[in-house]
């Protein structure tokens, strides 16, 4: 399933474009996209609505409550999935009730076409089980890092460019073992340290993406906790 939907022919989301010094790319209500402090804390995840010129509303995806009550700037980095390209845009949100947020001033920063979404690093230990195939079974890995699309892990064992397995990991002691169905992306051979892999999930439902969404943002607050 798509993470974003952004070509819904409804008339309350028809694309709206917001020029960048350098490219234009149309920025559709209804894009999911992820909320940033000034400072790169992740503040939450949302879908961004109701799209008129320079203003918006951010609709909450995750548990994560925002508490300032003042009008407060962010980075929002969403993604459009035709052109394949991160959007990074900026603008001043302010708390609406039930979970969401008024955005003002946004504007597109710029263009790129680096990874969609923010990355938790870990240093979690996992499993991958694949099965068919010489590497049929289930293997030990580490996770190095996770976000909503994808993981990064590594291991002693051999896999290729689109392998697929079944990557199980608990991100935190007190909550459910998430499972995601996962694809080999990129392949980086470490020597004696085995191989990293950059991996992709696949077929996640809403309430998948869900899970690993809170799941990421209760590790990023023990782990900043802990800092």
């Amino acid at each position: 399933m798509k993470l974003f939907k952004l070509f819904e022919k409804k008339p309350d989301t028809q694309p709206r474009k917001i020029e960048d010094d350098e490219d234009e790319l149309e920025i559709y209500s209804g894009m999911r996209v992820e909320v940033t402090a000034m400072d790169g804390r992740m503040l939450f995840v949302a879908k961004l609505m109701g799209l008129h010129g320079n203003q918006a509303e951010l609709h909450q995806y995750s548990e994560a409550a925002f508490s300032q009550e003042e009008p407060f700037p962010v980075r929002i980095r969403g993604y459009s999935d035709r052109d394949r390209k991160a959007v990074y845009m900026e603008g001043v949100i302010a708390p609406l009730p039930q979970n969401k947020c008024s955005v003002t001033e946004l504007k597109v920063c710029r263009i790129g076409n680096d990874r969609a979404f923010f990355r938790l690093d870990t240093n979690l230990d996992a499993t991958a089980t694949m099965f068919s195939g010489l590497s049929m079974g289930e293997k030990p890995c580490k996770l190095l890092n996770i976000s909503i699309g994808g993981a990064c892990i590594s291991s002693e064992h051999r896999y290729h460019d689109g392998d697929k397995f079944l990557l199980k990991v608990r991100l935190l002691e007190e909550r459910p073992e998430s499972a995601m169905f996962s694809q080999v992306m990129r392949v980086i051979e470490k020597g004696e340290d085995g191989f990293e892999y950059g991996c992709r999930f696949l077929e996640l439902t809403d309430a998948d993406q869900e899970q690993i969404t809170q799941n990421i943002f209760a590790a990023q607050r023990k782990k900043m906790g802990r800092s």
